[in-house]
């Protein structure tokens, strides 16, 4: 037995709110990563280790969204993006306390964005995806139409999402050639990067 319809699924509102709610993400996310990139490439200010994790991560939760909009909607992609959130948290946890008291040589890397580093921002980047995704499940539950529907086909959201897809993916590629420029094949440390300014 098939899903619904194309025209159904294009009408129900829960479908639409599920494709935006995705999207809103993936372009969120898809603005997080080039602002981190263009101050690395424009400003100079190199990432450090637990800085390229968080990248990761972030490309980790793009992936599962873009994952919803290339083969359809799953629970096993949300899945998959909870899990990076989460990972997102741990590592900028981890790197909040680190340098929570500043230190000679251990002070935040970066330049605070409106009174905060990186590492805080990114805690608070990972307590809104998972935040997000608790209110999506809970106001539009766990509804079977989610899994029957054709994804992304409302009002060209389809075509947007294929765009920032791409984008994420380019964006990852970019910073996967930067991180073997910065640390070469073997570990990344904080002092000595290979690349050029």
């Amino acid at each position: 037995m098939t899903g619904p319809s194309n025209q159904t699924d294009a009408a129900d509102p829960l479908v639409v709110l599920n494709d935006l709610f995705l999207l809103l993400m993936l372009a969120i996310i898809a603005a997080i990563l080039t602002a981190a990139m263009t101050m690395q490439y424009v400003y100079g200010e190199l990432p450090c280790p637990l800085c390229l994790l968080e990248r990761v991560a972030l490309f980790g939760v793009a992936f599962g969204i873009g994952m919803n909009f290339r083969h359809g909607f799953s629970y096993r992609n949300t899945g998959l993006s909870l899990l990076f959130a989460i990972f997102l948290l741990v590592v900028s946890v981890r790197q909040t306390l680190l340098d929570i008291y500043p230190r000679p040589g251990h002070e935040y890397i970066g330049t605070a964005i409106f009174g905060l580093h990186m590492p805080v921002w990114s805690i608070l980047i990972a307590l809104a995806i998972l935040t997000g995704y608790a209110l999506k499940l809970t106001l539009l539950g766990d509804d079977d139409r989610l899994e029957h529907a054709q994804i992304g086909r409302v009002a060209g959201l389809s075509r947007i999402a294929q765009v920032l897809s791409f984008y994420v993916v380019v964006l990852c590629i970019i910073n996967f050639v930067s991180v073997i420029l910065q640390c070469g094949l073997g570990e990344c440390h904080t002092d000595g990067y290979a690349l050029l300014r």
